[in-house]
């Protein structure tokens, strides 16, 4: 076949992946099978690996269109392979949203067709019931991937994600066209193609997860290494190793079910429930939530569900708590979309977005608790996401399939296990040629040659590595943090940057009010405490207090917005909303009514006739709210219509971001001196809220008031004051950053509040210090023919102090946003600060300047959930590695891709978060850093070890091989069990250092000190144990050992010999008493132990090992004994272990021998920590170093580059990209 264009889908999206079609190729499976049976199954294992090559050795290269089965690979860094198999529904038409056919409408006998997805022929015969012989019904070809379905597309010539109802759809489309519902025709017809509305994480058999886990490359290496020991009778450590295996196995599966549990239970609360939906007859059909698919019209019930799908409101309002999706659990208002056709004046027909449109969305998994409606008219919503498309579904697609988080320690693992094989294969090659030049019999030369394998490569490695990450967590679950994922707290050794959420994470979760200041003729009055004073309560700024909100009282509880709720309760009123029963009287909604509370007397009680007055008024004046403009992100403002009892003229209120409400007011009631005002306020971290009012012309009926746009009312405004609230910094917040700053680790705030009050609580909580530089980027994206544009301001710094003190003194910690490595260049002291919609501008225009943003940004404001993950991973691209604690199901998705992701809440957070801390306090972070550094040191030392053990014992085998000996079986088990494992179970129990040091520890396995180290003790242990193996060789007593060699001439020994014979003859076969093994014995069980204490490293990272109890005695013992059967031999010790009896004088060579070894070692282990690092630099460095890292290698360009940082109120345009490459031209206009 011609070479087929390469072909992508999600083109342009987080997960591309190119795409090639497959069919099965017969004569290639038979070869596979083939194949499977001569390697005994080894090449299924291979293939199952390897899915790639799965694909290639079963099928042939054929084109999309015709394709059995898909290939699928990431375009990220990963370069990942999946593969999928291809399938086919019948179907009356290519898409689901056009009408396919009139003969959909047309049922027989008033049944529908209903098409599912079960055998192509059941399909085929219930649509010939239904369909004209001209019409045959079209076969619809699919695959599934990652929970998604991929349909072909004809015109595109690939296959495509089939979307709902939130893209291209135009809003008065959803009103005209889709409001009615759907058919039960065209209902079947779609489900055909959307399938069942249902999130489904189903939860694997233990016997699944069982296979999926044991087939792991490890422990099939494990389970060859113990059929290999079983057939050479070395049954005890077999036997043990078996029993590491299982109890790693059990654990692991425990862990990955729970999680598979907790998620399951997490979306299983929507999962089924029964709805009401509209058909197209005006009929009413109650069916299950799984079959509701796009285009559905449901009707909210009056007392509230879990929405089962994304749905757009198209009448009445509803009540809903969304913390699922905000973090936040404060109740929300939503209005029905409004019907662009129904308002001339409007600005215009747009298409539907949920994103834009949320505050009219009804979104998966949130909880609806009221409703309101007119009477007669129901409450409707358009489904218009199902399944894994909802914005739930999507949060649980990205814990169910993470993109996968890259770590040099495991890529450099697998290197050194390379390396390993490497050395493996060479003494492979010596065992089997030096046994067949001496004649060795065929089935020893196989089980020697393979067993050498084993011995360099041990299989006990993967329970060594787990059990300093298992003591870390129990560490960890001691101090309240709680880990689902162990692997990552190697990760978090290494973080160098961590992002925070602010409110509810460094900031406490409410807002107090501090107070507020009036406006009269246009000046500030003097700031007041109280707003609730009797001489205020018929004021026009306590009414804009009383109404100006979303309030909503649900089974008697006053609930909504934190800030809402402060502001109502600082002035003390009463909130009466009107009953279902009330409203079903009237022909419209009732309106939400407040007054002020009779408890409003003055603090002084003397004159009744004061009291008597403030009860009438409390019982006279009431304020009705006749409608509200719910408060928009986008408009940074909230509005509401009220009218004052027995009032003929209503009254607009309004309240928001005091830039904007001044803004909309006339500019004669604005005071001159608001700017400097609101600049004092913001500047000390508060939260400002303006207020504004205007009588409405007495023209303006309630019905027209229903109907009126909101710009209408906004307008034309009195400016009445300020509303100043507090939101103050946790306790903790400023030790915590001051500590991870002295260690050199960037902290950046990333949060959905308003840029100036993110930026002031930085300040304050030491983030940003009060020298430092703020450069506010504000991106606008291309419009009317201009470029895309960055207008860049400096935010003036803290000229003089405020009352609170900043929390970090500047004098001690250097000022450093890289890497200490650069600590000899100057660095700029500036901070870059963004909100979402410029930051999504920028990733889209500016792609060449989001590295140099990101190495010096310190405040994201307004970030939305998605663009909080998108700033993990623009991080993630300069080479940082991040942290990322938050506390709100908002931060899931970053939550989830950062390296350390640590949920301060126990709720939907924490099920998307590597680990979750039982208090929510950020003080949990540098603990987490700590654990992680101790744990990456371990697994260093773990991995030197367990390399140095395979190496000696390498070194002794091939040694012993050369003589056509071996060591004994309980020689084996005696290092194998009684060294090592004690060893390296005790070495790794080492707690982690007292405090946050400022350098990091190695990343990787192949750094130049690390491979100095083991290489140079590589270099001891095999001169020692060589000069061991050939001086006893010069002894004047050596000879040749056999049954009657008695080297020690003590009777006692000849006793022992004679009557122990049997056993002598019987392991003659192996030679394995001898003195070279003897030898060789004892000085490689002094070598474990030597390296052992050489490589348990501690300060800066982890507690000395003298501080490890168990480690030390566990040393000492072992020393002990060794020592003891050395010069004391025991005869049945000996016998045991197959020893042969040297003279005393050999003994004690041996001992000199053992301490020139560990001199050696220790003095070599020292040098090289402290001189190593120099010595390679200076044998490597002749050329000027470059850093690897990219944000360090940014910022050395950066220091140099005259034209950065921006200049204040210049503005950088991006231009039309060319033809020839994507990248963007930028410059830069004053």
């Amino acid at each position: 076949m011609e070479k087929e264009e390469k072909k992508y889908v999600n083109k342009a999206e987080e997960d591309e992946m190119e795409i090639y079609g497959y069919d099965l190729c017969r004569w290639k499976l038979v070869l596979v099978a083939v194949g499977a049976i001569c390697s005994g199954g080894f090449l299924l294992l291979l293939l199952y690996w390897m899915p790639q090559w799965r694909v290639k050795a079963t099928c042939k290269r054929t084109t999309l269109k015709d394709c059995e089965v898909v290939l699928l690979r990431t375009t990220d860094e990963f370069k990942i392979w999946f593969c999928a198999k291809v399938r086919v529904i019948l179907s009356l038409g290519a898409s689901p949203l056009r009408d396919p056919n009139p003969v959909v409408h047309k049922v027989s006998n008033g049944h529908a067709v209903h098409f599912c997805e079960s055998a192509a022929e059941e399909n085929r015969n219930t649509l010939k019931k239904y369909l004209p012989v001209s019409k045959p019904a079209m076969q619809i070809r699919y695959f599934t991937h990652h929970s998604v379905k991929y349909f072909w597309n004809d015109s595109a010539q690939s296959f495509d994600v089939i979307r709902g109802l939130d893209e291209s759809t135009f809003c008065s489309s959803i009103h005209n066209e889709y409001s009615t519902g759907l058919t039960k025709g065209m209902h079947d017809y779609r489900k055909a193609f959307y399938g069942v509305n249902e999130i489904a994480v189903k939860v694997p058999s233990i016997f699944k997860l069982l296979i999926k886990e044991v087939l792991n490359p490890f422990y099939i290496f494990q389970l060859f290494s113990v059929i290999l020991w079983i057939t050479d009778e070395y049954h005890y450590y077999a036997l043990a190793i078996v029993i590491m295996s299982v109890i790693s196995i059990v654990s692991s599966l425990y862990t990955i079910r729970k999680q598979y549990v907790m998620l399951h239970d997490m979306v299983a609360a929507h999962s089924i429930v029964r709805v009401s939906v509209c058909r197209g007859n005006q009929e009413i059909e109650e069916i299950l939530s799984t079959d509701l698919v796009p285009g559905d019209t449901m009707l909210i019930p009056s007392n509230g569900t879990i929405m089962p799908c994304d749905a757009v409101l198209l009448s009445g309002t509803c009540i809903v708590n969304e913390s699922m999706l905000t973090g936040e659990s404060v109740p929300v208002t939503k209005i029905n979309l409004p019907n662009p056709s129904e308002y001339p004046k409007a600005v215009g027909d747009e298409i539907y977005s949920p994103e834009v449109h949320k505050r009219h969305t009804l979104f998966c998994g949130t909880n609806v608790i009221q409703t309101r409606f007119y009477t007669g008219e129901l409450v409707k919503a358009l489904v218009v996401r199902t399944g894994f498309s909802t914005a739930k579904g999507q949060l649980v697609r990205s814990i169910l399939y993470p993109k996968p988080t890259d770590f040099k320690l495991y890529r450099d693992a697998y290197l050194f296990l390379l390396s390993l094989v490497v050395v493996a294969g060479i003494g492979f090659v010596y065992t089997i040629v030096h046994s067949i030049l001496n004649e060795v019999p065929t089935h020893t030369i196989i089980t020697e040659s393979l067993d050498i394998i084993t011995i360099t490569v041990p299989p006990a490695l993967p329970a060594a590595m787990t059990a300093g990450i298992v003591y870390a967590q129990r560490r960890l679950k001691k101090i309240g943090i709680f880990c689902i994922s162990p692997q990552r707290i190697n990760i978090c050794g290494q973080l160098n940057l961590v992002c925070f959420d602010k409110t509810g994470t460094l900031t406490e979760d409410g807002l107090d009010l501090w107070g507020i200041q009036r406006v009269e003729n246009a000046r500030f009055l003097l700031p007041e405490e109280r707003a609730c004073s009797e001489s205020l309560v018929k004021s026009e700024f306590v009414a804009c207090m009383a109404t100006c909100h979303s309030l909503t009282k649900i089974e008697g509880v006053l609930s909504g917005d934190p800030l809402d709720l402060k502001m109502f309760e600082a002035i003390g009123w009463i909130l009466e909303e009107a009953t279902e029963e009330e409203t079903a009287l009237h022909n419209r909604i009732m309106p939400t009514v407040v007054r002020p509370s009779k408890q409003l007397s003055p603090e002084s009680k003397q004159a009744t006739d004061q009291e008597m007055e403030l009860f009438e008024l409390s019982t006279g004046y009431e304020i009705g709210i006749v409608r509200q403009f719910p408060f928009s992100s986008v408009l940074q403002r909230m509005c509401v219509v009220a009218r004052v009892l027995g009032e003929k003229r209503m009254d607009a209120y309004m309240k928001g971001a005091p830039e904007v409400i001044a803004s909309l007011c006339k500019q004669e009631t604005v005071p001159v001196d608001f700017e400097r005002v609101l600049e004092e306020y913001t500047k000390q971290g508060f939260r400002v809220i303006a207020l504004a009012h205007r009588k409405l012309e007495s023209k303006l009926t309630w019905h027209k008031v229903q109907t009126i746009n909101r710009d209408a009312i906004e307008s034309n405004m009195d400016f009445m004051g300020l509303i100043i609230m507090q939101n103050k910094l946790k306790q903790e917040t400023p030790a915590v950053l001051e500590d991870l700053h002295k260690a050199n680790i960037r902290t950046v705030m990333v949060t959905g509040d308003n840029m100036l009050t993110a930026i002031s609580v930085a300040r304050d909580c030491g983030m940003i210090l009060p020298q430092d530089k703020v450069i506010i980027a504000e991106a606008l994206p291309p419009k009317d023919g201009q470029a895309a544009r960055i207008n860049w301001h400096y935010a003036d710094t803290l000229a003089k102090c405020t009352s609170s003190s900043p929390a970090i003194n500047s004098e001690d910690i250097p000022v450093k946003l890289v890497h200490e490595s650069l600590e000899d260049l100057q660095m700029t002291k500036y901070h870059f600060a963004m909100n979402g919609k410029s930051f999504a501008v920028i990733l889209e225009h500016f792609q060449d300047l989001v590295p140099k943003l990101v190495l010096h940004g310190t405040v994201f404001a307004r970030m939305a959930p998605d663009q909080k993950t998108q700033l993990v991973e623009a991080l993630q691209n300069v080479d940082y590695y991040v942290g990322m604690c938050g506390d709100g199901a908002n931060d899931c998705g970053a939550l989830k891709r950062a390296h350390g992701g640590i949920s301060l809440s126990e709720l939907e957070a924490s099920v998307a978060s590597p680990f979750t801390s039982k208090t929510p306090s950020i003080s949990c972070v540098p603990k987490l850093i700590r654990e992680g550094r101790a744990a990456l040191i371990t697994s260093f030392c773990v991995f030197k070890f367990m390399a140095l053990y395979s190496i000696i014992q390498y070194i002794c085998v091939t040694l012993l091989y050369s003589i056509l000996s071996n060591l004994g079986d309980f020689q084996f088990l005696f290092i194998d069990l009684a060294i090592i494992l004690v060893v390296v179970f005790t070495m790794s129990l080492n707690p982690a250092w007292t405090e946050l040091v400022a350098r990091r520890p190695p990343s990787g396995l192949i750094s130049g000190p690390l491979l100095c180290s083991v290489l140079s003790q590589i270099v001891i242990c095999l001169a020692f144990q060589t000069f061991g193996f050939f001086w006893v060789k010069q002894q004047a007593w050596y000879e040749p050992y056999t049954a009657e060699s008695d080297a020690c001439n003590v009777s006692d020994v000849m006793n022992i010999s004679s009557a122990h014979y049997e056993n002598k003859t019987l392991h003659d076969e192996h030679y394995i008493k001898n003195y070279e093994n003897t030898t060789l014995f004892f000085i490689s069980s002094f070598q474990y132990l030597i390296v052992a204490i050489v490589f348990s490293k501690g300060k800066p990272f982890r507690q000395p090992c003298y501080k490890n109890f168990l480690f030390v005695v566990s040393v000492i013992v072992l020393y002990v004994f060794i020592f003891f059967i050395m010069l004391h031999p025991v005869e049945y010790i000996d016998a045991f272990l197959e020893l042969v009896c040297v003279p005393y004088e050999w003994r004690l060579t041996i001992v000199v021998i053992v301490i020139l070894n560990a001199i050696v070692s220790v003095l070599t282990e020292e040098a090289v920590d402290r001189c190593g690092v120099c010595f390679l630099s200076s044998l490597f460095g002749s050329r000027e170093k470059t850093p690897k890292a990219k944000y360090m290698h940014l910022a050395q360009e950066l220091l140099v580059d005259p034209e950065w940082p921006p200049k204040p109120r210049t503005t950088t345009e991006a231009k039309v990209p060319s033809q020839e490459n994507g990248s963007y031209q930028i410059i830069t206009v004053t």
